[in-house]
C-alpha cells in the first residue's frame, strides 16, 4: 500500500470522529487534504469547519464547506489534523508546512485532537524531523543563538513566511526525550511565537494508516 493510500484511509477512518451539526477543527498538510476531500462528502451533517491555515480554508470553501474564524465559535468538539512524528503518548512535531502556530491555536480550543498519519510518521522519539519554530522576524538572531543553546542546530526556513507574518526556524539534531518540558522552555525564548512541538497539548487518539488498515492509538492509554 502507497503512502498517499495509508493517509486516504485514515482520512475515511477519521470521519467517525466528527460530531454532527456542529463546527470541526480542521487542520493542513497532505493528510488533511486527504481528510477534506472525506469531509466535503459528509457536508451536510456538519454546520462548518474552523481552518488551521489559509490554503485549508481556500480548499474547504473550493468543497463548499462553510468555514467560520475560531473567534465565531464557543465550542470546537474535535480538530483532526495530521503530523511530521508522533509517539504513542500522542506529542507530535508539526509545521513542516509552516502552520503551527494556527493550528496550535485550534488545538488549544478542541475537546478532542484526532491525529491522523501514515505509519511512518509514528517514532520512539521524537527529533528525527526539524523541530519548526515560528519566529518574529526582528528576534531571528537572539533566537537562533538560544535554540543553539539547546542542542539544536537552527536553519533559516529559505524564501518562506507564515500566515502571521513571520519566519521559521527548523531546528534539527535534536533527540527530544521530554517533549513538555523542551516545549515550554523554547516558547519561553523571547521573540518564539510558539514551537512545532505538540506535547502540552497533544494528540487524544492516533490515527495510523498501515499496510493492514487502520491502526487506532488512545494516547492517554500509554
Amino acid at each position: 500500500m502507497t503512502q498517499g493510500e495509508q493517509k486516504q484511509q485514515v482520512a475515511r477512518e477519521a470521519i467517525k470522529y466528527v460530531v454532527d451539526d456542529a463546527y470541526v477543527g480542521v487542520g493542513s498538510g497532505s493528510t488533511a487534504n486527504y481528510f477534506i476531500d472525506e469531509l466535503a462528502k459528509v457536508k451536510h451533517r456538519i454546520k462548518g469547519a474552523v481552518a488551521s491555515s489559509i490554503r485549508t480554508a481556500e480548499r474547504l470553501k473550493g468543497h463548499g464547506i462553510p468555514v467560520l474564524e475560531l473567534t465565531a465559535i464557543d465550542t470546537l468538539p474535535v480538530y483532526i489534523d495530521g503530523a511530521d512524528e508522533v509517539t504513542e503518548h500522542g506529542a507530535m512535531i508539526k509545521g513542516g508546512g509552516g502552520a503551527l502556530t494556527r493550528e496550535k491555536i485550534v488545538a488549544a480550543v478542541a475537546t478532542k485532537f484526532v491525529c491522523i498519519v501514515d505509519q511512518s510518521k509514528l517514532v520512539g522519539v521524537l527529533g528525527g524531523f526539524p523541530l519548526p519554530v515560528e519566529v518574529i522576524p526582528i528576534a531571528r538572531s537572539y533566537v537562533a543563538h538560544e535554540l543553539v543553546k539547546l542542542g539544536g542546530r537552527p536553519q533559516l526556513r529559505a524564501n518562506f513566511i507564515t500566515d502571521n507574518g513571520n519566519i521559521i526556524l527548523d531546528v534539527e539534531d535534536m533527540r527530544i526525550l521530554n517533549p513538555v518540558q523542551l516545549e515550554a522552555r523554547i516558547n519561553n525564548i523571547v521573540g518564539v511565537v510558539t514551537n512545532g512541538l505538540f506535547a502540552d497539548r497533544g494528540a487524544d487518539v492516533i490515527l495510523i494508516g498501515t499496510d493492514t488498515g487502520v491502526r487506532t492509538l488512545d494516547a492517554h492509554k500509554f
